[in-house]
């Protein structure tokens, strides 16, 4: 490749270079994402990661040691056919994708653009890490915590989870690894699970003589029933996908992949599946729902729980 004059030459002949190396390092029958071959990336490219050639081996993603802050968490659009479906990925690779004040306020922005967003669709929870899709709080962050900061930072991440468990349109939460504590939270707090039978997950607090903080007692009862939730909480119990499945933790179950994105691939094609459905239809099927879970707070339900104290017939209004 030629190189152009000025500072444009530099950059044409850096990326040459880069190309190359990638592309040796990756070995022969191999290609580069687009962005790297002066192309945009496409829908397909974020939805699946990098593609092999004909007769290549699939490479695998690559993921450092250290990530910079502003990429711990990542908020991808899908576009043509996947348009409307939004994919928000943890990249915490060193930290196991545990909750840092950091990510937890970069979802906090995330959800907070979403819910307003009447393009969006559906959204997809998942990791970009391998194995792990999300380990929890950060213990090595709030072992430096002094004590007035610890409840403020606890009481944090509940409220993004009950951010997320709020929005109005469908979540997915894509398992294809660890999701322990807080991480299983996360998932509880999405309308969907879907895990590879390899994942595991599980409220592990008591081990650690805590309680789950973040709406874990609450969610998994609803999801597996009160008396199975009491003793997965009590025991701390670990389950892997297909023990998830059995106890209706997740919806579907898949044997992992190479590339180890078999839940997210699902969690792809559930997305899709939810596109050609009316959307204001689906964002009132979604409140109805969750408000059906829920015990309604009327004016009558309180006058009949006064009537019963005071041994009266109740005088309902309607309201």
């Amino acid at each position: 490749m030629a190189a152009a004059p000025g500072a444009l030459g530099a950059w044409q002949a850096g990326r040459a270079r880069l190309v190359a190396a990638c592309c040796a390092r990756l070995g022969p029958g191999s290609r580069l994402p687009d962005s790297l071959m002066g192309r945009q990336v496409g829908p397909a490219m974020w939805a699946r990661g990098w593609a092999p050639a004909a007769g290549g081996a699939a490479p695998r993603r690559g993921y450092s040691s250290e990530v910079k802050t502003e990429d711990e968490l990542r908020v991808r659009y899908l576009e043509e056919e996947n348009r409307g479906i939004v994919v928000l990925g943890i990249n915490r690779a060193y930290a196991k994708n545990s909750f840092s004040k950091n990510l937890i306020k970069m979802l906090s922005k995330a959800v907070d653009a979403l819910k307003s967003d009447k393009k969006v669709r559906t959204i997809i929870v998942r990791s970009e890490v391998p194995g792990i899709f999300c380990a929890g709080a950060d213990l090595k962050e709030r072992v430096k915590m002094n004590s007035s900061e610890v409840g403020p930072f606890v009481s944090k991440i509940r409220a993004v989870i009950n951010e997320i468990a709020n929005l109005p349109v469908p979540t997915i939460a894509a398992i294809d690894g660890l999701a322990l504590g807080g991480g299983l939270e996360l998932a509880l707090a999405c309308d969907i699970r879907v895990a590879a039978s390899s994942a595991k997950m599980g409220l592990v607090e008591t081990k650690l003589a805590i309680i789950p903080g973040g709406g874990g007692t609450q969610r998994l009862p609803r999801a597996i029933g009160m008396s199975l939730a009491k003793e997965l909480i009590f025991s701390a119990r670990v389950l892997d996908g297909q023990e998830a499945k059995a106890v209706g933790l997740v919806s579907h179950v898949l044997e992992q992949n190479q590339e180890g994105d078999a839940a997210y691939r699902k969690a792809l094609d559930l997305a899709r599946e939810f596109l050609p459905q009316g959307p204001v239809a689906m964002r009132v099927a979604k409140l109805a729902i969750n408000q059906g879970m829920e015990t309604i707070p009327t004016k009558d339900r309180l006058e009949g729980l006064l009537a019963f104290k005071e041994k009266r017939p109740p005088r309902y209004k309607g309201e």
